[in-house]
């Protein structure tokens, strides 16, 4: 991570406080001042504050059940913020691993671990999420073939990843995706001739949203290592 981020997060430091103490020469990385905010560190390297050795405090992981009409944005805006439903300590550190849209509701992943969110939303990852979509108009019986070859989405040059299409009822279906574009579910379903109705996020990869609408819980050891695996 960056090493005013670090900083950060081993004191009760705020960003340009921190950014004023590297510059002044006070920062240590492995025995050599660094005045670089930018640089990046890992929790392995001996960096120290005045003399100081400091421990960056330990990720926090979690999951919400996303209601409708929230934000996945640390500020509320047209609607409140998902965070205004999470009681936790230093909340500014936290953020989304795969925002859903304000209408869209289901599982959201929060943590203040970037090199994990980039496991699960980078696509060279291949993390499966799954979607259950209601749609306006009956899905075509054949309509899998054509999500398992790839969407070609109004402005995008390539189609889209292969999708899993499991048809439950004619207007109710399960999409799993290994990427995340710009309201990918709706365009895609827009560009075979429909409509989304409802929309949410059951899954992403082994967690499920097992808590009621609007609550919270962290994850187990096991659940943040799945994504690594």
């Amino acid at each position: 991570m960056r090493l005013d981020r670090f900083i950060c997060k081993s004191t009760e430091l705020v960003k340009y406080d921190a950014i004023q103490l590297i510059h002044n020469g006070e920062v240590f990385v492995n025995g050599v001042v660094v005045k670089n905010e930018a640089v990046q560190v890992h929790e392995n390297n001996d960096i120290s504050l005045n003399g100081q050795k400091l421990a960056a405090r330990a990720f926090r992981y979690m999951l919400i059940n996303k209601p409708a009409n929230t934000l996945c944005s640390n500020v509320d805006g047209v609607y409140p913020s998902l965070f205004s439903l999470i009681d936790v300590e230093r909340p500014s550190e936290l953020h989304i691993a795969g925002r859903l849209d304000a209408d869209t509701t289901g599982l959201v992943l929060i943590t203040d671990d970037g090199r994990w969110t980039f496991s699960i939303t980078s696509p060279s990852g291949q993390c499966h999420k799954v979607y259950r979509v209601k749609l306006a108009k009956p899905i075509a019986t054949d309509a899998g073939e054509s999500f398992l070859q790839g969407i070609a989405l109004q402005g995008e040059q390539e189609l889209t990843l292969p999708a899993k299409l499991q048809i439950i009822t004619p207007q109710e279906v399960l999409l799993t995706l290994t990427e995340g574009k710009f309201h990918q579910v709706k365009r895609m379903f827009a560009a075979v001739g429909n409509k989304v109705v409802s929309l949410h996020r059951e899954s992403i990869g082994a967690v499920s949203a097992d808590v009621a609408e609007g609550e919270w819980r962290y994850l187990s050891a096991d659940e943040v290592q799945s994504f690594y695996t």
